[in-house]
């Protein structure tokens, strides 16, 4: 059984930081690559920020801070991959750059490294497609943020093997997560029920049924969800969603996954959620009437 103690992780973003921090936490060496040394640096203060505010919520002791940051190193240099026992992917969400990258990386770390992909939205079928031995490649998909996200979707691909999903399976319990396997289809388990729930939601506030924050006072104490649909929009953000369940509709031809015209209307006006500081709730919130 392999124990992946050597990581790597594609991408020093949202994901990819929570990502790696995740892994290093667990007392693994995780090397990082980016593009430039500027998103290094920038990934790396951001993780160092989201473990100090464990240390101010006592989650997290100082000296579990300082060795998890000990364990991440950043590169710009594919070659510094060479070791790696598994490599996760989580560059930007398009399949193109994603189709570009991991061949590369597959070359610089040889036939016996295992290659996952935390693609939420595209095929892992079609990424395993792009490199040597197929077999060792399936989906990984941590919800966001990963450090304290409890669910991991282990994706198979046509092509993995039984035995990389089984090993997959293995660390996700060992970084202390919940693995769900599931089959490579359009939104794997969790976000093919969320997605058109989602669309449901940004609907019925396009037609005036209830503001942002009744809705999702009403979702939250209503049926128990710890956080309101309005808001979490805002947290994935407005275009994320969009793309993700854009592929999804294109794939399945379900109207149900449609993106919203509100949606699209925000991700055109730049109101994509926190990172922005507009959204549904974000900055004060966007009416319908404010994205046009």
């Amino acid at each position: 059984m392999r124990r992946f103690e050597r990581a790597a992780v594609l991408g020093y973003g949202t994901m990819g930081r929570g990502i790696a921090q995740v892994l290093a936490s667990s007392g693994r060496a995780v090397t990082v690559y980016e593009t430039d040394q500027e998103r290094v640096d920038a990934g790396h203060a951001a993780v160092g920020d989201f473990l100090q505010e464990g240390v101010r919520r006592g989650k997290v002791s100082e000296q579990e801070r300082a060795d998890t940051l000990s364990r991440i190193r950043g590169t710009t240099d594919l070659a510094d991959l060479a070791g790696s026992d598994l490599v996760i992917e989580a560059v930007v969400e398009q399949h193109d750059v994603k189709a570009d990258v991991l061949p590369r990386v597959a070359d610089a770390v040889g036939p016996n490294t295992v290659l996952a992909s935390n693609t939420s939205a595209l095929a892992v079928t079609d990424l395993a497609a792009t490199v040597p031995h197929p077999e060792r490649f399936a989906g990984l998909h941590f919800f966001n943020p990963a450090p304290l996200m409890s669910i991991v979707e282990v994706v198979r691909a046509l092509q993995s093997a039984p035995d990389v999903l089984s090993d997959l399976e293995n660390l996700c319990h060992d970084l202390g997560k919940s693995p769900a396997v599931v089959p490579d289809r359009p939104g794997f388990l969790v976000n093919r029920l969320l997605m058109p729930y989602l669309n449901d939601v940004v609907q019925a506030y396009d037609d005036g049924l209830a503001s942002a924050e009744d809705l999702d006072t009403a979702l939250e104490l209503g049926l128990g969800y710890r956080v309101g649909p309005m808001r979490l929009l805002d947290m994935i953000g407005l275009d994320v969603h969009e793309h993700a369940t854009a592929s999804a509709h294109a794939q399945l031809h379900d109207s149900r996954f449609a993106p919203p015209p509100l949606l699209s209307r925000m991700v055109a006006a730049g109101y994509l959620g926190d990172k922005a500081g507009k959204g549904f709730r974000a900055g004060g919130g966007a009416g319908p009437d404010d994205a046009t």
